[in-house]
């Protein structure tokens, strides 16, 4: 069969056939992996990890953040990005065990079952959905700071960026790891120019609104907690949301033609990366202007700039969060495709999302996802002013469950690892399982901060009955057509008899 008649031709099966996943063992396979090709290369999935990694939530969100919590921000950045790495620590384990393009849907589908697989990838799906909901209404909004684009309507601007990014999506995957490339450089490029300047200043201690940056800000402005310990634990919820998308990786390595070789690489420098960019920009910031000084809605770096007189520095940074808001879109968008393919070829996703097209690509989830997005252009028609706060907190559900069920699934994978079904390689996450138990409890402490973050986290944890109740809706419409996993010969094998791990 030719490699052309392979990618078109694989479709969900409509019932009788076993199952996508052949439960443990190095064996197993997940069916919606077929048919990908292998066109992101090394330096895509490092930029993809980076870019994961750094979006509006600091460029833009650290702003008000500073002004609720104060300096100690920098320790809400760093035990939030600690708990991100231990995900994608253990995330990089089982890509690891088994590459999947249906990543942790995958891997539920393998040591949780179909009830697990289709509880994470549909609200997987809710997740990257809604945000780009929110996605579409941020870049409308920042390309309204412009005064070349203000006569044009919100909802226009927001349906040009749907489009281009869905253009983007269908053409090819390789395309999508170039435009990620370039989006993760400019978004990375700004932050080294900021720190840069901002050392700079301190080494140098040019005033800053006329005022020597250092130390003296923090200690004469409260200190590092000056608004108290509360509410730097209330904003951690906030700051969880900020990291969303370093799980994207898991993703990627179904398209990589390395994965055992690149994704080590990449999980292994989200840390550094992570300290460096957040907590040291945030400490920077800090250290430089009083927490007073900065304002939610407005870039903390525009601030900071702007304070020194650097021309201009409104529109270069306007520029950065407009590609931030655009590469999460874009990411949104690609990895959706994957997890609803993954689920029709389990019969638990409508069949039509499981096709791909010509180059390789997943259009039937694409477009599904490119669907609700339109959605969010019809809410920018009607409430342009109330859009983005309407979806960003459910999108935050979708994160929370997605981390849960990765470190859920880690827990499974290293039990049957102790029992000799399954190989562990000898990349691996540290800690087991103590680690897995006490990121699931702070996950846990996160959704219940969401309570105190009135109203609208309060109205954000009042959704969760709504959606409880329409997956169980959704389950009971779709079970008869799950297919049944039949564990293959590997599977059932003992690990000591099976060929060892890359």
């Amino acid at each position: 069969m030719s490699s052309e008649k392979t990618v078109r031709d694989v479709e969900p099966p409509t019932g009788g056939t076993p199952g996508s996943v052949a439960s443990g063992g190095t064996g197993a396979t997940d069916a919606g992996d077929a048919g990908y090709s292998k066109d992101l290369k090394s330096r895509h999935i490092n930029m993809i990890a980076i870019g994961g990694a750094i979006g509006t939530g600091l460029f833009l969100g650290a702003g008000g953040r500073l002004v609720s919590a104060g300096p100690a921000l920098a320790i809400a950045y760093a035990v939030c990005g600690l708990f991100a790495f231990f995900v994608v620590r253990a995330l990089g384990e089982l890509v690891l065990h088994r590459p999947s393009s249906g990543s942790f849907v995958s891997y539920a589908r393998e040591f949780l079952g179909e009830k697990g697989a289709y509880t994470a990838g549909w609200m997987y799906f809710l997740n990257w959905s809604t945000t780009g909901i929110a996605d579409i209404t941020a870049v409308a909004l920042y390309v309204h700071y412009w005064g070349m684009f203000t006569s044009v309507p919100q909802w226009l601007l927001a349906l040009i960026a749907l489009a281009i990014v869905l253009s983007i999506n269908l053409i090819s995957v390789k395309i999508f790891g170039e435009m990620e490339f370039w989006f993760a450089i400019i978004k990375v490029s700004a932050l080294v120019v900021f720190l840069v300047i901002g050392v700079f200043l301190l080494v140098t201690q040019h005033p800053v609104d006329g005022r020597a940056p250092g130390f003296d800000i923090i200690s004469s402005h409260g200190g590092i907690f000056p608004t108290g310990l509360l509410p730097v634990v209330v904003v951690l919820q906030g700051v969880v949301f900020a990291y969303s998308g370093v799980e994207m990786i898991g993703v990627t390595a179904g398209e990589t033609a390395e994965p055992h070789k690149v994704v080590p690489r990449a999980v292994n420098s989200i840390m550094w990366r992570v300290m460096v960019f957040y907590v040291g920009s945030v400490v920077l910031l800090a250290l430089l202007v009083p927490y007073t000084g900065f304002a939610a809605g407005q870039s903390p770096f525009v601030t900071v700039l702007s304070k020194i007189g650097v021309p201009a520095a409104g529109g270069v940074m306007n520029l950065v969060v407009l590609t931030a808001a655009m590469s999460s879109l874009n990411s949104g968008i690609y990895s959706t495709g994957r997890i609803l393919r993954s689920m029709a070829m389990a019969g638990s996703a409508p069949r039509f999302t499981g096709r791909m097209n010509r180059h390789q690509v997943p259009y039937g989830g694409i477009l599904l996802t490119a669907c609700v997005c339109i959605l969010g252009v019809v809410l920018n028609y009607i409430v342009p002013g109330e859009a983005f706060e309407i979806v960003l907190n459910i999108a935050s559900l979708g994160v929370l469950t997605a981390w849960g069920m990765i470190m859920v699934c880690h827990l499974v994978f290293v039990q049957r690892a102790k029992k000799g079904l399954v190989q562990r390689p000898s990349y691996r996450l540290p800690g087991s399982p103590v680690v897995e138990i006490v990121t699931l409890a702070f996950l846990a402490g996160v959704l219940v901060l969401m309570w105190f973050d009135t109203p609208v986290g309060r109205n954000t944890i009042l959704i969760i009955p709504v959606i409880a109740v329409a997956l169980v809706i959704g389950w009971f419409r779709v079970r008869g057509r799950i297919h049944t996993a039949v564990p293959d010969e590997a599977a059932s094998t003992p690990a000591s008899q099976l060929p060892p791990t890359p």
